[in-house]
């Protein structure tokens, strides 16, 4: 068994290692695509604004240079958040992409800040545009090179979970609408000879602050750590229990320290026959098997014991947890345990945040101790952090 594990914990450490490896690859290249495809526009882009007068147009390419800049910046991100862990960092610098990310929405909200006081002068003072056909086509072909630019960063993004990749592509998309904006007003003026432009300067801007709030908020959550994603925490629960020795899977916590990597601890309710030896032996299989499966290696497992030798055990849990679940605010209870000789009783409570842990938590011992006095109880508040 020993040299099974040797071996399967190799294979998660090469794992780790390859897919860390692949999905660097994945955002460097196409960061390089949207700094080269930006850098284009932005030559284009300002040229026509300049030799046009139209402020629109060069704030259209001022955006584009952000998100040149941008990209230049999610590469050295990857870069650093791969560094290998070390004694002053052992969990490695996988959390970098979220400083990264969050430095990506500070340079949008700051495009955004600046587009709109130029476009509010502009307003007070306008100046005329002069637009030709060749500015029309090539604001034209802009437009459908956003489009297609954000599609490919945003899926290459969601493909290998990188947040700023997915920023990028989405603040793409909302360019290639604003860019369309900026066609429609030299349209109009091109032909009705009605200058919209400063007015679309500010659509603009407020466009592209909301991006960049909503990027800031998003990586603030990454930052301050959020609930898990439900599908992933039930998935994992689902293979715990499959063991046929493992009646309940509790307290799931999953500790994320970057994109893809994922550390997690657990408790495992299991019978109280069972030997160290066999939990050692049942908890190192499933360690290997969640990460197969999903990804997030289980590095603690905890124990809870529950009776096999003692029906007076099971009528008292019964009783407790009808009395406990008429709570609204009382959402599960597991790891019940009672010692009759003892007399002795032990559970974990997950309350809900309506309810403050410490008045909850006096409420059911009082209702437990007045319906067994003579036992000894001792109850666990659990924090509802998991689905």
């Amino acid at each position: 068994m020993e040299k099974f594990m040797n071996k399967e914990q190799t294979e998660v450490s090469e794992n780790i290692i390859q897919e860390s490896i692949n999905r660097d690859k994945v955002i460097v290249k196409t960061s390089i695509i949207g700094i080269v495809t930006n850098i284009f526009l932005v030559i284009f882009k300002a040229t026509i604004g300049l030799l046009s007068n139209s402020i629109a147009v060069i704030l259209d390419a001022v955006n584009n240079l952000s998100d040149a800049l941008s990209s230049v910046i999610t590469i050295i991100g990857t870069k650093l958040a791969n560094k290998l862990p070390n004694k002053k960092h052992p969990l490695g610098y996988g959390r970098i992409e979220y400083m990264t990310a969050m430095l990506v929405s500070a340079i949008v909200l700051y495009a955004g800040i600046t587009s709109m006081v130029e476009s509010v002068k502009r307003i007070f003072r306008p100046e005329a545009a002069d637009y030709s056909i060749i500015s029309l086509i090539i604001i034209a072909v802009a437009v459908i090179v956003k489009i297609v630019l954000g599609k490919y960063v945003k899926s290459k993004g969601e493909k290998v979970k990188s947040g700023a990749l997915i920023a990028s592509g989405t603040d793409a998309m909302f360019d290639a609408i604003l860019s369309a904006s900026v066609l429609a007003s030299a349209i109009i003026y091109f032909t009705a000879k009605v200058s919209l432009e400063a007015y679309v300067g500010v659509i603009i801007s407020c466009v592209i602050i909301k991006a960049g709030i909503g990027m800031m908020s998003e990586t603030i959550n990454d930052i301050l750590g959020k609930r898990a994603d439900a599908e992933i925490t039930k998935k994992i629960k689902q293979l715990l229990v499959e063991e046929p020795e493992v009646r309940g899977a509790y307290d799931l916590i999953i500790h994320n320290y970057g994109p893809n990597k994922n550390l997690a601890s657990v408790h495992l309710e299991l019978p109280d026959t069972m030997t160290v030896e066999q939990v050692d032996t049942l908890t190192r299989k499933l360690q290997n098997k969640v990460y197969h499966e999903t990804g997030v290696l289980i590095a603690g497992m905890g124990v809870y014991s529950y009776n096999t030798k003692n029906d007076e055990s099971a009528k008292i849990q019964d009783t407790i947890l009808e009395t406990i679940m008429k709570h609204n605010w009382v959402l599960q209870m597991h790891g019940f345990y009672t010692d009759i000789t003892k007399k002795e009783i032990r559970f974990d409570v997950v309350m809900s945040f309506e309810i403050d842990a410490k008045k909850g938590l006096k409420i059911l011992n009082d209702e437990v101790a007045k319906l067994y006095p003579e036992y000894k109880i001792q109850i666990a508040p659990d924090v509802d952090v998991s689905d």
